[in-house]
């Protein structure tokens, strides 16, 4: 049996999801610019059921309404742009419609990419399934591919997978790690944890260094060759789940 569907009044919806102050959005209701299945939605303090196919049945100014609370975004991240203000450079937010930086819940990025990483970077509102994806407990795996600035010497398979190699700095191993070589320059490496800067470390440690860094894949979830850099897109519930797959 199914649950019940949670409502919210529309003012208070609009207005987590950026679309302006409570006075401006009941402004917007009474111009009939808030439109639901073809009738105008005159009262903004009336409740709405909350339903996963709303967006696609209520207009704003003629425009879908934007994703509901709960939503989770896959991003194609390119080189230069930031996760951190601390880093200095575009942000990876600036890439978003520009409303969407006003919603309540914030959107945030589930982990980070570095400035100089591109690929997969997933975007949710949703705080538990954030620290559900990035949860040791969860052993979400990331796939990165590699350009190497000096060739591979063969061993770094079996010193990654191991599980004995230690970060300059760090006390505990790493986890086991699988490399899969492409040529001598280029492989794919994939881990299961996230510690700082791992990847371009990993390889340093063994006296290498990482030119090129690419993610294209999250748990079982990967980057589609048709979503270019620096745009993104919405994710249902098949692609979450394969997130965990």
């Amino acid at each position: 049996m199914s649950g019940k569907v949670p409502t919210a009044r529309i003012d208070r919806l609009l207005g987590g999801l950026g679309y302006g102050s409570r006075r401006e959005i009941g402004q917007m209701a009474a111009a009939g610019w808030l439109v639901r299945d073809g009738v105008a939605l005159r009262d903004a303090s009336e409740r709405i059921a909350l339903e996963p196919d709303l967006p696609a049945r209520v207009t704003v100014r003629g425009e879908p309404l934007d994703p509901l609370p709960g939503v989770a975004i896959m991003l194609h991240k390119p080189l230069g742009v930031t996760c951190s203000r601390k880093e200095g450079g575009g942000l990876v937010y600036d890439l978003l419609p520009p409303r969407w930086l006003a919603r309540d819940p914030a959107i945030s990025t589930v982990g980070r990419l570095d400035k100089d990483t591109s690929g997969l970077l997933l975007l949710t509102d949703d705080g538990a399934l954030l620290h559900r994806i990035i949860s040791p407990r969860s052993h979400v795996a990331k796939r990165y591919r590699v350009t190497l600035a000096r060739p591979l010497s063969g061993d770094e398979g079996a010193v990654f997978a191991a599980g004995t190699l230690m970060l300059d700095g760090e006390d505990k191993p790493l986890l086991p790690a699988e490399l899969d070589v492409v040529d001598s320059h280029h492989a794919c490496l994939t881990i299961h944890e996230g510690r700082y800067h791992q990847v371009r470390r990993m390889f340093a440690a063994l006296g290498n260094h990482v030119e090129a860094l690419h993610r294209d894949r999250i748990g079982g979830l990967g980057l589609p060759d048709g979503l270019e850099p620096g745009r993104w897109r919405v994710l249902g519930p098949a692609d979450i789940a394969a997130v965990f797959a």
